[in-house]
């Protein structure tokens, strides 16, 4: 698992518009990723929506947002027009960009034991190291948490 002052693994996924897209790409800026497990589902909607509509406050703290899930870059896209997001979401379908942030985990659900995404968000600055991680995040607290760490507390 990441914490603060760890070096945010760099990674090169596709995202939404099947575009290559590297965390390397954003040195000088911050940048607020989170995991989620599905496009659709409603957690992942809520999350989701919740970063969308507070773009312009993350942009005015210098912060670029990117989701990742193990969605294919066609179930993002009809992901993303459904429901207006204007921001990368990155396909990490071989789970590998999620292992390395400590969130491609066992989980139980109704005595189900099955591999997958941990819901989970990180803020990293503008040299890729991590301000904030928090795993096991609930959906609408993405957003606050971050914009916690952005001002300090």
């Amino acid at each position: 698992m990441l914490k603060t002052g760890d070096k945010a693994p760099d990674f090169t996924l596709q995202n939404q518009d099947d575009e290559t897209v590297k965390l390397s790409d954003f040195i000088g800026k911050k940048v607020l990723i989170y995991f989620y497990p599905k496009a659709n589902t409603p957690g992942c909607t809520t999350q989701s929506c919740s970063v969308q509509e507070s773009l312009p406050a993350l942009e005015t703290a210098g912060t670029l947002a990117l989701g990742i899930s193990p969605d294919s870059p066609v179930k993002q896209a009809k992901f993303a027009e459904k429901y207006g997001l204007k921001f990368p979401l990155l396909c990490d379908e071989e789970h590998r960009v999620a292992g390395e942030y400590g969130v491609w985990a066992e989980k139980k659900n109704f005595g189900k034991v099955y591999m997958g995404i941990v819901r989970s968000s990180f803020l990293i600055d503008e040299n890729g190291v991590v301000l904030g991680a928090w795993y096991k995040v609930s959906p609408g607290d993405t957003v606050p948490k971050a914009m916690d760490a952005l001002k300090g507390k």
